[in-house]
């Protein structure tokens, strides 16, 4: 498979006519190699207008979402990045020039995209994902869908901060930005899509007496 004009196409036919109009994006997502990220035998796949997987239960969300989750958290070069479960968007916005620190919690997942993104200088880190690696930050951004937004990723956000998730209690879900602002958080929707849940993001279930 033709891997380089597969990155060319992915971008002209799922990114760009999706109002995905940042250069910065689009060149890093027509040089990064979406194809190291996902589980062995998958690459044909990565490229596709479909979720690759990437080890059981995990897969990289589709191309269009992503860069249109991207452009909604506006990053800028420079600015300090946490991609949690967000293998892909951490090589793009690393690309990009933005300081990144990628988490991850399931060691079947490390395993396959630790050695790419340590080739491209991307710190990762292990840790429970419902809370946030050490430290703030001007962007976090996750792939793959929740149910409720830990109280952790919105505490990690510097002033200004903007996190980007996906929100989804049923069959549809909604691109949302959260930013931090000097008093609370404000919520703003951004497109529907509906990316797998990650594992253990579910509805929490209450009693009902």
């Amino acid at each position: 498979m033709d891997y380089f004009a597969a990155r060319q196409n992915m971008v002209e036919s799922q990114v760009r006519v999706n109002d995905v109009t940042d250069p910065a994006l689009q060149k890093a997502m027509r040089h990064i190699e979406r194809e190291r990220l996902v589980a062995p035998g998958q690459g044909f796949a990565a490229y596709g207008e479909v979720e690759a997987s990437v080890a059981p239960d995990r897969a990289l969300m589709k191309a269009r979402d992503i860069a249109k989750l991207l452009h909604a958290v506006k990053p800028v070069a420079g600015q300090s990045v946490l991609a949690i479960a967000a293998p892909y968007a951490a090589a793009v916005l690393k690309h990009a020039g933005l300081d990144v620190t990628a988490q991850e919690a399931d060691a079947r997942v490390q395993t396959v995209v630790e050695p790419y993104l340590k080739s491209l200088g991307i710190k990762l880190v292990t840790a429970d994902l419902k809370t946030a690696a050490e430290g703030q930050y001007d962007i976090i951004i996750v792939e793959g869908a929740v149910a409720e937004v830990p109280e952790a990723w919105l505490a990690a956000l510097k002033p200004g901060g903007r996190l980007g998730v996906v929100v989804r209690e049923n069959a549809v879900g909604h691109a949302k930005v959260f930013t931090r602002l000097s008093h609370g958080v404000s919520e703003a929707h951004s497109f529907d899509s509906n990316p797998s849940l990650l594992p253990g993001f579910g509805k929490t279930s209450s009693f009902v007496f």
